[in-house]
């Protein structure tokens, strides 16, 4: 098995000792991502609603890059500064994930990178014979 590092200018760059996304065999592992716009690498101002659709675009280009998208996706962990955030973010990740929803953990951390409000990582299955 090769391990193949997936990455992307669509999604925001990284900042550390870490890649976007690392493919091994025929799966993928995302980053944690937060609501870094990747054309100003600063965070999104506004709700949680609009930090969790920031996040989600964020892992819909690194998936894309990697030649999956959302329906492939079979485990995710959500990262919360506050529970009292779960009903908005849970409404835009539903959204995103459709009918058939991965497997999740959620949750409540003391902090996250640069104040973010909402963390999230996925791991996908990758359909084709690479």
């Amino acid at each position: 098995m090769i391990k193949q590092i997936i990455s992307t200018a669509t999604a925001p760059a990284v900042v550390g000792p870490y890649s976007q996304g690392v493919r091994a065999g025929n799966l993928l592992f995302t980053a944690g991502q937060v609501a870094l716009s990747p054309a100003t690498g600063k965070m999104v101002a506004g709700t949680i609603h609009d930090e969790t659709e920031q996040v989600m675009q964020n892992l819909h280009a690194v998936l894309q890059a990697a030649g999956t998208n959302f329906d492939n996706v079979v485990k995710s962990t959500v990262l919360l500064a506050s529970m009292a955030d779960f009903a908005a973010m849970n409404e835009v990740y539903g959204r995103h994930m459709g009918d058939n929803p991965p497997a999740r953990t959620t949750y409540q951390v003391a902090a996250l990178p640069r104040d973010a409000r909402v963390e999230i990582d996925m791991v996908a299955i990758i359909n084709d014979e690479r």
